[in-house]
């Protein structure tokens, strides 16, 4: 036996469905639908996006069926998907849990957290089948009459969900330091359950007074609920995306015109038609804003671009003119010691050599930093030109640990090679060089006592080098500085009074350029610290 009305055409559309039915519904899917698929291609290495996606997808299932239960007159169908758009139901709730504590934490929810959302789920799947859901049907009016399930443990899940948010939004704000998250905490968790009770309500409501009419009421919220988030994604760039204010209000106002087709009344056309203009005047004035505001923001960006320029052209002119003097009073300063000890200036006692030779060394030693300094700003500058070789990476760090053995056994250190392996590489053999030979140097002026291990192995197509010390170590805080222009730790300074933060920023541009990456690991202060610097077979 069928209900009382001509079958549906094309699945939606028939006489028992309200007009004002398909503009809530269709405009609902359209927000939810397009929304949630361009925040999945644009973001889909983000997981809260993809929970969103699936909010979206749920809501948007659930409203299409839906429709289908007011337009179909088969009974059993009616009894089928009135008892799968419960569970779809709970699902949005479960899922927008979900949302939120991804969204706010960004991270994963945890295992017993998402064994307890199961559980919560599990009687309405068990039930699903049976009249503890759906007790049977009127088919008067293809209306189904609800059992338990349906009419009280669904919504008593639904209801818990929005504490449950609630308490997690709570806990994400406390947590927070800035100002920007906290508003963006804010703004979510409004939005999500504004939409949630405006869905509960109206299936609510109708659910007990029997009257399905108020339930699309509750659907408005979905694109509401977008444009919120839509506002959090060009405001705080949310989703790691970067929308145009523009785009985003043109979508916005293209839909709600798009929605009066889906009015097939003379006066649930003029009810909508003065929505819908309220709602275009709101997103056509926040348009007007959003293009001056991003015009404002691109000349002011114009201008400190200008302003950049001309500070990095001075602050390079004034990089090589004070390089240029420096070097140049050291240069004269280490003739006139190396005079004094190859007797260019007659004979002179003892001491005075010892002083001539600390000074010379002084003097290399700043002409080095010199360099140093000259050939970081001709990387960041991308003048230096690599002559890129074949050769094997293993002779190399032999050599540079002979060379440097010296200087460690002066200073009661012990440096070990470690199993090195023929490794032949692709690169500049000078520019490497003076990485190997950074990284030991750094583990002798910043370890007191121990040793130095220096070990090379290869690990398939990579080569991978590593600087091992038993030194003062990392703090995490310093750790964050490390292969930084000027980058060093607080306390460098006291152990390396010549130390400058350019040695290992050298080493970072040097290595980038031979496309391997370079990074330390140290367990803190006191427990040494181990530096790899990684590289590409040839």
């Amino acid at each position: 036996m069928l209900c009382p009305w001509e079958p549906a055409q094309y699945l939606f559309f028939s006489s028992n469905v309200p007009p004002l039915f398909y503009y809530s519904h269709g405009l609902s899917v359209i927000f939810a639908l397009m929304f949630g698929f361009v925040l999945l291609l644009k973001a889909r290495k983000v997981l809260s996006a993809k929970i969103f996606f699936i909010v979206t997808t749920l809501f948007s299932i659930w409203v299409i069926l839906d429709l289908y239960i007011w337009a179909t007159n088969n009974p059993s169908s009616v009894l089928m998907f009135w008892s799968i758009i419960i569970l779809i139901e709970v699902l949005v709730y479960i899922f927008s849990i979900y949302f939120i504590y991804a969204f706010n934490e960004h991270k994963d929810i945890s295992f017993r957290q998402k064994l307890l959302m199961s559980i919560l789920v599990l009687p309405i799947i068990v039930a699903l089948p049976t009249s503890l859901t759906l007790v049977g049907i009127d088919v008067d009016y293809c209306d189904a009459t609800e059992g338990f399930i349906a009419k009280y443990y669904s919504y008593i899940v639904e209801i818990l969900s929005i504490f449950w948010i609630l308490f997690f939004a709570i806990r994400s704000y406390r947590k927070s330091l800035e100002v920007n998250t906290k508003k963006q905490i804010v703004f979510s968790t409004l939005g999500v359950m504004f939409f949630l009770f405006a869905f509960s309500f109206g299936n609510i409501f109708s659910s007990f007074s029997e009257n399905w009419n108020y339930s699309q009421f509750g659907l408005f919220a979905m694109p509401i609920l977008i444009g919120i988030i839509s506002y959090m994604v060009v405001r705080f760039h949310i989703f790691n995306l970067k929308l145009i204010a523009t785009q985003v209000l043109m979508a916005t106002i293209w839909i709600l015109v798009l929605g009066i087709l889906f009015i097939r009344t003379i006066d649930n056309v003029k009810i909508v038609t003065a929505l819908t203009l309220i709602l275009v005047t709101v997103a056509g004035d926040l348009l007007i804003k959003s293009v001056a505001k991003e015009i404002k923001q691109r000349e002011e960006l114009a201008k400190l671009n200008l302003e950049l320029k001309d500070l990095i052209q001075q602050r390079e002119n004034l990089v090589h003119l004070v390089t240029h003097k420096v070097k140049g009073s050291f240069t004269r300063s280490k003739y006139i010691f190396a005079g004094i000890l190859d007797g260019t200036f007659g004979d002179v006692n003892e001491e005075i050599k010892k002083r001539a030779e600390q000074g010379l060394e002084s003097d290399n030693m700043g002409i080095e930093t010199v360099d140093l300094v000259l050939s970081v700003a001709n990387m960041q500058k991308g003048i230096v030109k690599y002559d890129m070789k074949e050769f094997n990476l293993k002779d190399l760090v032999s050599k540079t640990v002979s060379e440097k053995r010296i200087a460690a056994e002066a200073k009661g250190l012990k440096v070990e090679e470690v199993a090195t392996e023929d490794a032949n590489i692709l690169g500049d053999a000078f520019w490497l060089k003076e990485v190997v030979n950074n990284l030991i140097e750094n583990s002798i002026k910043y370890t007191k006592e121990g040793k130095i291990i220096v070990e090379l192995e290869k690990n398939g197509n990579k080569v991978l080098l590593s600087v091992k010390d038993t030194g003062v170590g990392i703090t995490p805080e310093d750790k964050k500085g490390l292969f930084t222009e000027g980058g060093r730790g607080k306390d460098s300074v006291k152990m390396n009074v010549d130390s400058t933060g350019y040695g290992l920023y050298s080493v970072k541009l040097i290595v980038d350029a031979h496309g391997g990456r370079v990074w330390a690991e140290s367990e803190g202060i006191g427990k040494g610290s181990t530096f790899f610097v990684e590289l590409p077979v040839a």
